[in-house]
């Protein structure tokens, strides 16, 4: 090609670029910066939280979906003994005490296992297990003697049943001792099955007959007893079941688990409960809950079939507003502003803020905030 040809051909080119730029009109221009700070602000505040990330730190999420959630009423609550599940262990002589093993409390013990020795041993008297014996086997002696003079008619009825008296009063005195006597003293056993809930005496004191020694109680069987403010009153005939959570764990129990059942409610309330009534539940104790101790209590009562809850692990608050983070797609989030209503102990119903299909985050919901607190972008390019 020669320089003549060349010439005009980038001649014709620029002619063609110049008329398209004469064409083009001022106005898309601004439709198009238009349209890149809509993309910006559309976009502004979401959080980058690349899934792999996301996945490491824990982060799973669900989907909403309208479900069954019960009534509730929260309340301040307290674990107790089931009655007769606790037992006072007595001196059943006088003498000093001596533990079999070191002795503490929250020790298991079994039934008629021993749990500390009684000895007489040096003190005036002697050993009652001896003395109870002797006074045995002097009375029966007597009793036997009776038995042939009343054949004979030589003492009277009512001597004879005073003899007989006698003698019935040292067998039981005998038999109450004989069974726990040791070489080393009167031995004490357990009544029941459980644990050593209080030690009374210490190793080497002396106690009276009598004497309480230790409490055991068993914790098979427990009662929940919820103190509900007096306006819940006329809702309590429709609560059936309770959660419950504990100071020393992080673990909502069900009582429909533990095999529960509402005992009774009060029907009054007094000043001296601060107009509280008291809502008893019993339940098996099978994940190790220790009596005494003070609970968060969730009543259950009538269930509304198409709820919109969410995890309580969900829920983040932030100076008393209360926040979920909606997924958007795989790396990126956005940060929600809800109004939660009551909560059962595992999930909380959510009154405005969330509708069925958003997908929410439902375990580290915190991890996701601190990604947000770095990570908030002013533009992304994923399609919503």
């Amino acid at each position: 090609m020669n320089q003549n040809m060349k010439a005009n051909i980038i001649l014709t080119a620029a002619a063609a670029l110049l008329l398209a730029a004469c064409h083009h009109h001022p106005h898309e221009e601004q439709h198009a910066g238009e349209t890149a700070a809509h993309a910006t602000e559309a976009h502004a505040g979401e959080i980058v939280f690349p899934h792999a990330k996301a996945e490491a730190a824990g982060v799973r999420t669900s989907e909403v979906q309208p479900r069954p959630f019960r009534e509730v009423i929260r309340a301040s609550g307290q674990i107790l003994p089931a009655p007769g599940s606790e037992a006072t262990v007595a001196a059943t002589i006088g003498g000093t005490v001596s533990f079999p093993s070191r002795m503490a409390e929250g020790m298991p013990v079994a039934k008629g296992a021993t749990l500390a020795t009684l000895s007489a041993t040096g003190m005036e008297g002697g050993d009652p297990a001896q003395r109870a014996k002797v006074d045995y086997e002097t009375a029966l002696q007597d009793y036997q003697r009776a038995q042939k003079l009343l054949d004979g008619q030589i003492i009277s009825q009512k001597e004879y049943n005073s003899i007989r008296s006698a003698y019935e009063n040292a067998r039981i005195a005998y038999q109450s001792v004989a069974a726990g006597s040791t070489a080393n003293g009167q031995a004490v056993a357990s009544p029941i099955d459980g644990y050593v809930k209080q030690c009374l005496v210490r190793e080497g004191d002396y106690a009276a007959a009598g004497q309480p020694l230790m409490t055991v109680t068993s914790t098979r069987r427990l009662h929940l007893r919820a103190d509900v403010p007096a306006k819940h009153y006329p809702r309590l005939a429709a609560i059936t079941s309770a959660r419950f959570e504990t100071p020393y764990d992080n673990r909502v129990h069900s009582l429909d688990s533990l095999g529960g059942q509402r005992l009774a409610y009060g029907r009054t309330a007094s000043a001296e409960t601060s107009f509280y009534i008291p809502v008893t539940f019993a339940f098996d104790n099978r994940e190790g809950i220790l009596p005494g101790s003070y609970a968060t209590v969730y009543l259950l009562g009538e269930t509304e079939e198409d709820a919109i809850t969410v995890p309580r692990s969900a829920i983040i608050e932030e100076q008393g507003a209360y926040f979920v983070y909606i997924q958007l797609d795989e790396d990126c989030y956005r940060k929600q502003e809800v109004k939660p209503g009551s909560t059962d102990g595992v999930a909380t119903r959510i009154l405005q803020g969330l509708h069925p299909g958003d997908r929410i985050v439902t375990q580290g919901a915190y991890q996701v905030k601190l990604a947000g607190a770095s990570s908030a972008i002013p533009a992304h390019s994923h399609e919503h």
